[in-house]
């Protein structure tokens, strides 16, 4: 889509940019001049076998700052091109020509992930600023849990008023708990004082008191919160007596999903999710724009849309763009965050990688273009039929929802019905996956339990490039594990997966330089061999301090005198 006006600017930090080759160079020449000298005491006491010189502490030093050395090697790719990026929302078209966009929100157990938290989050994508009738919001519950689907009905009727009083009032703060907090409530409308604004604010307040007891009450009332053996559930959220009028109240399209899920059978944890709200939000709205979010990842401002679509909407990078990434960040961080459960190490790295073609898929709060996840473009009717079913699976009218130019079919609720259903629930079944692309080639990867690694990876050696935006406000806000039994967990999965993918044929050290920038290779290897600092850690907390208490000396000693001598002839101009 064309447009007169910039949508975006990209600016390289020229200072840091110096800086940072500046240290690069510096610190490598000294990384070179100390492999030098342990590499040359290492073959002196090799060549004079000498008895009284132990090899192995000196050796295992040696590993450890090798290993050190490898890690700090990859880590500067990340230094390489520092740049920062600015959009321009309010250049965007016009409402009408903007295009629709398919939010995903994935859940699992209502005990582990509390219904409240988890409709905070869908109603605050459901009051996104952007036109009601491009957006479309599907809530998968891979539980298959009867409270999540009577919380998401109760969350509809509640949304019946909170979305025309968001509207209204130019709320910028669009989840309820947040909202209703002193503090978010008071910079939101600060603006309207009016006897009218309160008393409609308070009576909203009622009916967001009144939401939170019906979930309870329903959670109260519920013996069995989930099950991993169950069929299929698809259904749009109808309108309800939420006593509102529904048609002065323009609604984005609601979807429950629950894929078929069966014990035995492999159903690749979130990834596999989201394949199926893939294939199935295909024969609904087929949105040319996904939106991803963790269930507990709330939209704190509902601009970041119109912020995405200021790089989408721009015809410079649109045909390679892949995704636009925005960090995490957390409303639950303590002063103390002794767990660092704010990732604080992580972020810089990804903004870093936004000079070198983008950084990494981060799990959610991305928006990412539906042609980069099915592998293939500009599909003509004229296509082998036959091969497109080994590709995306049987289904006959999914694969006429990837025929270019296709419309979608903007189903309303009483058309949601009949064969067309059948077919939806045949794309959630749990075999659908089998003997086609899926999870390999198409869709979110199955290879790593750390799915966004891996997926983002595969779309950057695929030739997509990426956008990593941080503004002022964050657009996203989520909960942080603050509990150390949960952090491990955590870092385990997220270890396991990297592990996967460093000790496999998709090594980013083999597979990456073969198909993308060899700097974007050593940015991805960075994350996925980093782990190994282990070993030096452990060795250099142990190994020098038993030196020390022997006698062996692990590095040069030095003569005071001489070294004074030294400095004296120097400060003299000898």
């Amino acid at each position: 889509m064309e447009n007169s006006l910039c949508l975006n600017l990209s600016r390289v930090k020229k200072s840091n940019l110096i800086i940072n080759k500046l240290h690069i160079f510096t610190h490598g020449f000294a990384l070179l001049a100390l492999i030098y000298y342990r590499t040359n005491f290492l073959f002196q006491i090799i060549k004079i076998e000498d008895k009284n010189t132990p090899l192995l502490p000196l050796a295992l030093v040696f590993f450890s700052e090798l290993i050190l050395s490898f890690v700090w090697l990859l880590n500067q790719a990340f230094q390489w091109n520092p740049i920062s990026r600015k959009v321009f929302p309010e250049r965007l078209p016009v409402n009408d020509k903007l295009p629709s966009i398919d939010v995903f929100i994935c859940t699992t157990n209502p005990i582990k992930e509390p219904s409240v938290d988890v409709m905070n989050t869908l109603i605050s994508a459901m009051a996104l600023d952007y036109p009601a009738d491009k957006l479309h919001v599907y809530l998968s519950d891979d539980g298959g849990s009867s409270v999540t689907f009577q919380a998401v009905k109760e969350a509809w009727k509640f949304l019946k008023w909170w979305i025309p009083f968001c509207r209204k009032y130019e709320v910028k703060t669009r989840c309820p708990v947040a909202y209703f907090s002193a503090d978010e409530s008071k910079d939101d409308n600060e603006k309207f004082s009016s006897t009218e604004f309160i008393a409609e604010k308070k009576k909203i307040e009622e009916k967001y008191e009144e939401f939170k007891r019906k979930l309870l009450k329903i959670i109260e009332n519920t013996s069995s919160f989930a099950s991993r053996d169950h069929d299929p559930l698809i259904q749009v959220i109808k309108d309800g007596n939420s006593g509102v009028d529904s048609d002065e109240t323009e609604m984005p399209l609601l979807v429950y999903v629950s894929r078929e899920k069966r014990p035995f059978h492999p159903h690749h944890f979130k990834a596999g999710a989201l394949n199926v709200l893939l294939r199935v939000s295909g024969l609904i709205s087929n949105s040319p724009y996904i939106l991803v979010l963790d269930c507990d990842m709330y939209c704190n401002d509902p601009t970041s849309a119109r912020q995405a679509m200021c790089f989408f909407l721009d015809s410079k990078i649109s045909p390679k763009l892949g995704f636009v990434q925005f960090p995490q960040k957390f409303h639950n961080i303590s002063e103390n965050d002794i767990y660092d459960s704010q990732l604080r190490s992580v972020w810089p790295k990804l903004e870093s990688m936004d000079g070198l073609r983008g950084s990494i898929l981060a799990g959610t709060g991305f928006y990412i273009k539906r042609e980069a996840l099915y592998g293939t473009s500009n599909i003509q009717e004229d296509v082998d039929l036959v091969q497109l079913q080994k590709s995306f699976g049987p289904s006959n009218e999914f694969i006429k929802s990837l025929i270019l130019n296709y419309k979608p079919n903007a189903l309303k609720d009483e058309d949601f019905s009949g064969l067309l259903l059948k077919e939806i629930k045949i794309l959630a079944s749990s075999s659908y996956d089998n003997n086609t692309k899926w999870g390999k080639e198409v869709g979110f990867r199955y290879f790593s339990v750390l799915e966004d690694y891996f997926t983002g990876f595969n779309l950057h050696c695929n030739g997509w490039i990426s956008v990593y935006l941080d503004p002022a406000r964050p657009c996203f806000l989520g909960s942080a594990t603050t509990n150390l039994n949960e952090i491990l967990v955590q870092y385990t999965r997220w270890v396991a997966g990297l592990v996967e993918v460093a000790f496999s044929r998709f090594s980013p050290l083999i597979y990456g330089p073969l198909r993308m920038s060899t700097l974007q290779s050593m940015c991805y290897a960075e994350f996925a061999y980093e782990f190994l600092i282990f070993l030096p850690i452990y060795c250099l907390a142990i190994v020098p301090q038993l030196c020390l208490l022997h006698g062996i000396h692990l590095y040069p000693k030095v003569r005071f005198e001489a070294l004074f001598v030294a400095t004296r002839k120097r400060l003299l101009g000898f």
